[in-house]
C-alpha cells in the first residue's frame, strides 16, 4: 500500500516566534534566578553568615588587647564590664628579646622571602606550561595534560617523605655554596621550601592558567604568526598581558596558602630558627600548656597585616580572574 505525499503529515515550521519564545523562556529562567539570589531573603541570610563568621575573629581581636588575667578568668564579651585595655600583648610580641618571646621581625621575613618565591616560581613555569598545552600541539600533549591535572587529588602528605629524602640525600649538600654566594639570608634552608611550594601548587597553577590562555580568541594567535612572531613573542606581548587577571587571582591563591603553611614548613624548614616562618613562631607561642593565649591572639593579628595588604592590591584582578573563562565574546 503506497502512501500519496499528500497524505503524509506536513513538517512542523519552526518561526521567528518559536525562537523568541526560546529566548523568553531563558531569559526568564535566568531572571528567577538571579531575582532569587538577590532577594531580600538571600541578602539577609547572607549577612546573618557573614556576622556569625565573623564573631570568633572579633573576638580573639578583642583578646589581643585583653591582659593574660583577664583572658583566663573571664570572655571577651565581658570587655566593657572587666575593663582591662593594654597593648603590652603587642609590645611582647614585636618588641621582645626574651628567650620565651622573641621578636617576630626575623620570622616575618623568612615567611616574606619563602612566599615570594613560592608564588612566583610556580607562576613562571605553570604559565608557560599552560601556554604550551593550549597553543603549541605536540605528541601526548592530552595525556600530559590530564596527568598533571590528576596530580591535584595526590596528598601531599604523601609525598612528603619522599621528598625529605631527596632533599637531605642530594640537595641539601649542594645547596651550601648559595650561603657563599648570597651570605645575607639563610638562601640553601629556603630551597626546599621553595622547591616545595611549587611541587605542590603547580597542577592547580597550570589547570587555572591553561582554562584562561586556551580561551584567548585563536584570530588573536593566528594574526601574530602570520606577522612573523614566534612562540617567545606570543607568549610575552599577547599571552601574558591578557591573562594578567587569571595569573593574579592564583597569586592570591598561593601567597594566602604559602604564608599560611604549616606542615610544609614544620617538615622542610630543617628545624632550625634561620628559615622558620612565622606561622611555625605562632604555633610555638602558645607555650606548651595553652598559657600563653594572649600572644598567640596578638602574633595572629599581626600575621594578617601582609595577607590584607597583597589582597586589597590584587583585588580588582581578583574579581576579574574569578570571571575569566565563564564567557566568551
Amino acid at each position: 500500500m503506497s502512501i500519496a505525499p499528500a497524505d503524509l503529515p506536513a513538517p512542523k515550521e519552526v518561526g521567528g516566534d518559536d525562537v523568541v519564545t526560546a529566548m523568553t523562556l531563558g531569559e526568564t529562567k535566568t531572571g528567577r534566578v538571579k531575582k532569587r539570589l538577590t532577594s531580600r531573603t538571600a541578602t539577609i541570610a547572607s549577612l546573618i553568615i557573614a556576622v556569625l563568621w565573623t564573631i570568633p575573629t572579633f573576638g580573639l581581636f578583642i583578646s589581643s588587647f585583653r591582659p593574660a588575667e583577664l583572658i583566663r578568668e573571664t570572655g571577651w564579651w565581658t570587655v566593657f564590664s572587666n575593663w582591662g585595655w593594654t597593648l603590652d600583648n603587642y609590645n611582647e610580641v614585636l618588641f621582645s628579646a626574651s628567650q620565651s618571646s622573641p621578636q617576630l621581625g626575623s620570622y616575618i621575613v623568612n615567611s616574606i622571602a619563602i612566599s615570594i618565591l613560592g608564588v612566583l616560581i610556580p607562576l613562571v613555569f605553570a604559565s608557560m606550561a599552560a601556554y604550551a598545552f593550549a597553543w603549541i600541539k605536540f605528541k601526548w600533549s592530552n595525556a600530559l595534560f590530564i596527568f598533571i591535572f590528576a596530580l591535584q587529588i595526590v596528598p601531599i602528605q604523601v609525598a612528603l617523605v619522599p621528598l625529605l629524602q631527596f632533599f637531605s640525600t642530594f640537595l641539601r649538600p649542594s645547596m651550601e655554596w648559595l650561603h657563599d654566594v648570597i651570605p645575607i639570608i639563610p638562601t640553601q634552608n629556603y630551597v626546599p621550601l621553595w622547591i616545595a611550594h611549587t611541587m605542590f601548587g603547580l597542577p592547580l597553577a597550570i589547570f587555572l592558567l591553561h582554562n584562561f590562555i586556551a580561551d584567548i580568541p585563536a584570530d588573536v594567535i593566528e594574526a601574530a604568526r602570520v606577522d612573523g612572531a614566534t612562540h617567545g613573542q606570543i607568549f610575552f606581548r599577547i599571552v601574558l598581558p591578557l591573562a594578567v587577571p587569571a595569573i593574579a587571582s592564583f597569586a592570591i591563591f598561593q601567597f594566602l596558602w604559602v604564608w599560611n603553611d604549616l606542615l610544609v614548613a614544620l617538615i622542610f624548614s630543617g628545624g632550625t630558627q634561620d628559615a622558620a616562618p612565622l606561622t611555625q613562631r605562632l604555633a610555638e607561642m602558645v607555650g606548651s600548656r595553652g598559657q600563653d593565649w594572649q600572644r598567640l591572639t596578638a602574633g595572629a593579628f599581626v600575621s594578617l597585616v601582609i595577607p590584607l595588604i597583597v589582597f586589597f592590591s590584587l583585588q580588582r584582578y581578583f574579581v576579574r580572574g574569578l570571571l575569566a573563562g565563564s564567557t566568551k565574546g
